[in-house]
C-alpha cells in the first residue's frame, strides 16, 4: 500500500521552527504624527512598528488575522555576502527558513480575497516560487511579473547586463479579484470609426475559438442567406450567443458577406488588463526611487540602497486594492509602501527593524501627512496632505531570568502591560472593564480573563466566583492561590504565572532578523514541535504605553 506524499521543497533545518512570543506593542507618542485637521476619507489608524518583523507579525496576529487585503514586501534578495560558502546550500537554507516563517504569518493576516506581492531577483526567485506554492497552494499562484528596474547598461557585467527583477504574486484564495489599470491615449491607437458607427470608435476582434471546441463548430447564416463554415477550432461563442451579437451589431458581415467582423467598442472598455512585463518608463526604476528619496531626505550617505519607486507600488495597489483597504509591508525599508498607500487613500501597516525606521521613514511619512512631499505619485494622486499614523515599539519579552537563573515576569511590565500580554498568550482580547476589577479581557460574551500578581485566598476566589455567576466563566492568572480545592469553583479556571506560560514560546529572544550573524547554528537549536496556531477569538488593537512603575519583584512561581 503506497503512502500519499505531497511535492515540497526541502532544505537543511526545515524542521526547526521558532516558537514565537506574542509580544504587545507600545506606542511612542513622540514619533506618532497626525494632520492638524481632519478631512473625509482620511485615515488616522495607520501603524508603523519599529522592531523585528517576525515578532511584529506575531504581535499583529491576534488583532489583524484575515483583515489585510494586500501584502507587498521587498525582502533581502539573498545573504550570500555574509557566508563565504555560498554554493553549499547553507545560505539558501537559512534564507528559506527565515522567509517561510514570515510568509506563513503573512498568509494568516491576509483576507480571503487578499493577495501578496513579493519583489525578488534571480538569486532566490525560483526557490521562493516553490516555497510559496507550498505555503499558499500552487493553484493560488497569480502572476510572475518582470520589472525593468534599470535602463542603464552595465559594461562591467560578467555575464549579461541585468535590468530586471521579479514580482511574485499569490492570491489567498480564488476570491481575489484583480482590478484593471487606467487606459491612456497610447492604449487606444487601434480604435477608429471608419463607418460612423453610432456607438463610437472600435477595433476588430477575433471571432475564432483559441482552443478546439467541437460543440462550437457550426455554420453561420448571413442576413442574405449565405452559409459561412466554422473556423478550424470553432467559433468563440455558442450559436445562441453568436446570434445575439449579430442582433446587437457587435458582429457584422463584410466583403460581400464572406467575412465575419467583430467590433470591440472603446466606450465599453473599463480599463486594461495588467500585463506581465512592467517597463521602467511606466512604473519607475531604482534610480528614480533613489532620486525620490534624495528630494525628501537630502543627499545623505545612509539612504536606503535599493528603494522601490512610488509608481511601482502605486500600480500594485491599483491592481490589488480599493480605497480604504488595509496594506501591509513587513520590510518597510525606506517607507515607500506606506507613503504610496497613504496618498492613495489606503490604510497601512509597516514594520522595520533598522534605525532608519526613525531616521528615514518617520520624516518621509511626516512630509506626506503635512503635504510637503511633492514627488513620487503626489501630483497624479492629487495628494494635499492629511491623515496620520501611530508609531509603536515592540515590548520586551514578558519573562526574564533573575539572579538565580529562574524565569520571572520582566520588571519592565506594569500591571496593564502584563494583563494585555497574558490576553495574547491565552487568545483573549484585551479590554479592561470600568465596572469589574477582575475583567481584563474577553474571548466571547461570557468568557473573561483576570490577571494579577497577588496571591489569592480561598475567600477571595469565592467572592470572585459569586460575582462572575453561573452563566459566565473566568480564567484567573495569578501568582499563587491558597487551598487545594480551587477546582470547586465551576466557573473559574486558575493558572499560576509565570509557570502556566513557561513552555509556550521562546522567551528573551528579540532578533529573528534576516542577518546571518543573528542566527544560531542549526545544531544548537532546540528540537521543538511547532506551536499550533492560536485561535483568534476577536479583534483588538495595539496599546498605548503606561508609564506607571513596575509593581513586580523577582520572585518565581510557587
Amino acid at each position: 500500500m503506497s503512502t500519499k506524499t505531497k511535492l515540497e521543497l526541502t532544505w537543511i533545518g526545515k524542521e526547526h521552527r521558532p516558537r514565537l512570543e506574542p509580544r504587545i506593542l507600545i506606542e511612542d507618542e513622540s514619533l506618532s504624527h497626525h494632520a492638524s485637521a481632519r478631512r473625509d476619507g482620511d485615515h488616522f489608524d495607520n501603524i508603523l512598528i519599529h522592531g523585528d518583523n517576525l515578532l511584529a507579525l506575531k504581535a499583529l496576529e491576534a488583532s489583524y488575522t484575515g483583515l489585510v487585503k494586500c501584502v507587498f514586501i521587498d525582502p533581502p534578495y539573498n545573504t550570500f555576502s555574509a557566508i563565504p560558502n555560498y554554493e553549499d546550500g547553507l545560505e539558501h537554507s537559512l534564507w528559506l527558513s527565515l522567509m517561510r516563517e514570515r510568509l506563513q504569518l503573512l498568509r494568516n493576516l491576509m483576507s480571503d480575497d487578499g493577495s501578496i506581492w513579493i519583489a525578488i531577483d534571480d538569486n532566490e526567485f525560483h526557490y521562493l516560487k516553490v516555497l510559496c506554492d507550498e505555503i499558499f497552494g500552487r493553484s493560488n499562484f497569480f502572476a510572475s511579473i518582470v520589472w525593468q528596474h534599470s535602463v542603464q547598461g552595465k559594461n562591467d557585467a560578467k555575464t549579461v547586463s541585468l535590468h530586471h527583477n521579479y514580482i511574485l504574486v499569490y492570491q489567498k484564495s480564488p476570491s481575489f479579484e484583480r482590478n484593471k489599470l487606467p487606459r491612456k491615449d497610447e492604449h487606444n491607437v487601434n480604435y477608429a470609426n471608419p463607418d460612423n458607427d453610432p456607438k463610437g470608435m472600435w477595433r476588430s476582434g477575433d471571432v475564432r475559438s483559441p482552443n478546439y471546441r467541437e460543440n462550437l463548430r457550426y455554420s453561420v447564416t448571413t442576413p442574405s442567406g449565405k452559409k459561412i463554415p466554422a473556423p478550424e477550432k470553432g467559433w468563440r461563442w455558442s450559436q445562441e450567443t453568436f446570434a445575439q451579437k449579430v442582433k446587437s451589431g457587435e458582429i457584422t458581415f463584410v466583403n460581400n458577406e464572406e467575412r465575419v467582423l467583430r467590433k470591440i467598442y472603446l466606450s465599453e472598455q473599463d480599463g486594461r488588463v495588467p500585463e506581465s512585463i512592467w517597463f521602467g518608463d511606466e512604473v519607475g526604476t531604482t534610480r528614480e526611487a533613489t532620486n525620490e528619496l534624495r528630494s525628501l531626505l537630502g543627499d545623505r550617505e545612509d539612504l536606503f540602497p535599493t528603494p522601490k519607486p512610488e509608481r511601482l507600488v502605486e500600480r500594485i495597489l491599483r491592481i490589488a486594492t480599493q480605497p480604504g483597504d488595509l496594506v501591509l509591508d513587513s520590510f518597510a525599508g525606506s517607507g515607500t509602501t506606506g507613503a504610496v498607500a497613504h496618498k492613495m487613500g489606503r490604510r497601512w501597516i509597516m514594520v522595520e527593524l533598522g534605525e532608519h525606521c526613525e531616521s528615514h521613514v518617520v520624516p518621509r511619512l511626516t512630509k506626506v501627512i503635512d503635504g510637503d512631499d511633492a514627488g513620487g505619485i503626489t501630483e497624479a494622486a492629487e495628494w494635499k496632505g492629511g491623515g496620520g499614523y501611530r508609531y509603536f515599539r515592540m515590548a520586551p519579552s514578558l519573562l526574564e531570568k533573575d539572579q538565580f537563573g529562574q524565569w520571572v515576569i520582566s520588571k519592565a511590565y506594569n500591571p496593564e502591560m502584563l494583563a494585555e500580554a497574558m490576553c495574547k498568550q491565552f487568545g483573549f482580547t484585551y479590554g479592561p472593564s470600568d465596572e469589574h476589577y477582575w475583567l481584563h479581557g474577553h474571548s466571547s460574551e461570557t468568557d473573561f480573563i483576570y490577571v494579577t500578581t497577588n496571591s489569592l485566598t480561598h475567600e477571595q476566589l469565592q467572592a470572585i466566583s459569586d460575582e462572575v455567576g453561573e452563566d459566565r466563566t473566568l480564567l484567573i492568572c495569578c501568582k499563587a492561590f491558597q487551598g487545594t480545592n480551587a477546582d470547586k469553583f465551576s466557573n473559574l479556571t486558575i493558572r499560576k504565572i509565570p509557570g502556566a506560560i513557561l513552555d509556550r514560546c521562546e522567551w528573551g529572544k528579540d532578533d529573528y532578523s534576516l542577518k546571518i550573524e543573528a542566527l544560531p547554528l542549526i545544531e544548537d537549536e532546540p528540537e521543538t514541535e511547532p506551536e499550533p496556531d492560536a485561535t483568534v477569538r476577536s479583534r483588538g488593537r495595539p496599546r498605548k504605553a503606561d508609564d506607571a512603575p513596575s509593581l513586580f519583584d523577582a520572585e518565581g512561581d510557587a
